[in-house]
């Protein structure tokens, strides 16, 4: 099979009773301290019932289908708290047809000023009324927006997130600071010590060269100033439709979830209008491996006095399967089991330790600096894929 490839340069104890208490031990400054097994049961304490696989409490996904495409899905959960977003079928494999980058757009754009509220602190002050935080994310597919609070605040909940994903006022400030976060992340990622970031995007170009998600997820610098609230309209009236969007919540009644769906999001006109948009791009993965080679200067990039060590970083990756194949399980054990990390990872020693890689490489081999193990997976494809860092000799 076919790879691809993304390199980046820069003493035994005396017998003790099993029951009871046990012998005493002896330490150092101290005398005889007496303990209890952990083996037998304590007299007078009732037997144990433990819960069987088959009793587990089970919990259902419940979906609701609206007139207009919506799809409302929930689990009711024990607890005060729920979260809820808003999942739209879009990202940056979908922007072939458009400038690479808008997804990063909206991503930083997110939970700005809407048609109700005027700010992001307008936002932000709502949700604190009900212990609540919003965070939006996007990836090579999907677009989240969602929020977590109390639940008995579920109808404002569902009406940010509507007013958010379909009433934003993308003003041109807004859109001016989203140029200026934008640039300042890419420089950032681009001084920063740990290359995973950057990796990830290069063994995704190797493998699925130019199409789908292969396609950049992070805006190029070159681009910043050409994204504007045309082009971002023009992508949101193809992608941001009802029948492409799941509303999704944890803790809450399904039926009040399909109350307020319909209240917030049935029949709303988003801000771009209700006209359609270039046709929605369907392309399949294409798995084309490949090799990608950066050579960086990390001479002047330093957190302290100790200038950073000269490493060379690879990442090879081998196509896997998508999360709808039945394969994905195997896959996904299969990457916990190389498991892996680095010779200094957070955390305290003992993470990962017995997973293939850190037995069989970090242990090994001192000059390796890190090994680990990533699978990424999509609909239509996938990609397990191990991370390296060592000396540039050891190459």
């Amino acid at each position: 099979m076919a790879a691809a490839m993304a390199w980046l340069r820069r003493g035994a104890c005396g017998p003790a009773r099993r029951c009871g208490l046990a012998a005493g031990r002896s330490y150092s400054g101290g005398g005889a301290y007496p303990s209890v097994s952990l083996t037998c049961p304590l007299p007078g304490v009732p037997k144990a019932v433990f819960a069987a696989a088959e009793s587990r409490e089970r919990f259902e996904t419940r979906v609701t289908v609206l007139e207009n495409g919506l799809r409302v899905a929930s689990q009711n959960k024990f607890g005060q708290f729920c979260t809820v977003g808003i999942l739209v079928n879009s990202g940056s494999r979908h922007e072939a047809k458009y400038l690479s980058g808008i997804s990063h757009f909206l991503e930083k754009l997110a939970f700005s000023s809407t048609a109700q509220f005027g700010s992001k602190d307008e936002i932000l002050l709502t949700l604190e009324k009900h212990g609540g935080i919003c965070d939006c994310q996007a990836s090579r597919d999907t677009i989240m927006y969602a929020v977590s609070a109390d639940a008995r605040g579920l109808d404002t909940v569902v009406n940010l997130l509507a007013d958010v994903t379909l009433q934003p006022r993308l003003s041109d400030e807004e859109i001016e600071m989203t140029r200026m976060a934008i640039r300042f992340e890419l420089e950032d990622l681009n001084m920063r010590p740990d290359p995973e970031p950057l990796l990830t995007e290069m063994i995704h170009a190797a493998a699925f060269r130019d199409n789908t998600v292969g396609l950049n997820r992070f805006c190029p610098v070159e681009n910043t100033d050409k994204i504007n609230r045309d082009v971002l309209h023009s992508y949101l009236s193809s992608y941001y439709t009802p029948d492409r969007m799941v509303l999704a919540g944890v803790g809450i009644e399904h039926e009040h979830l399909v109350e307020c769906a319909r209240k917030y999001l049935l029949g709303v006109e988003p801000v771009w209008g209700s006209g359609q948009g270039r046709a929605v791009d369907r392309s399949v993965a294409q798995y084309t491996g490949g090799i990608i080679k950066v050579e960086k200067d990390m001479s002047d990039v330093s957190l302290g006095p100790t200038p950073i060590p000269e490493l060379t970083h690879i990442m090879i990756g081998l196509e896997s399967c998508s999360f709808l194949e039945d394969d994905f399980i195997p896959f996904a054990v299969l990457n916990m089991m190389m498991g892996g990390g680095g010779s200094f990872s957070a955390g305290g020693p003992g993470k990962g330790m017995f997973t293939r890689l850190y037995l069989n490489v970090l242990n090994r081999h001192h000059w390796m600096y890190n090994a680990t193990s990533y699978h990424h997976s999509y609909e239509d494809t996938g990609l397990l894929c191990i991370h390296a860092s060592a000396d540039p000799k050891q190459v």
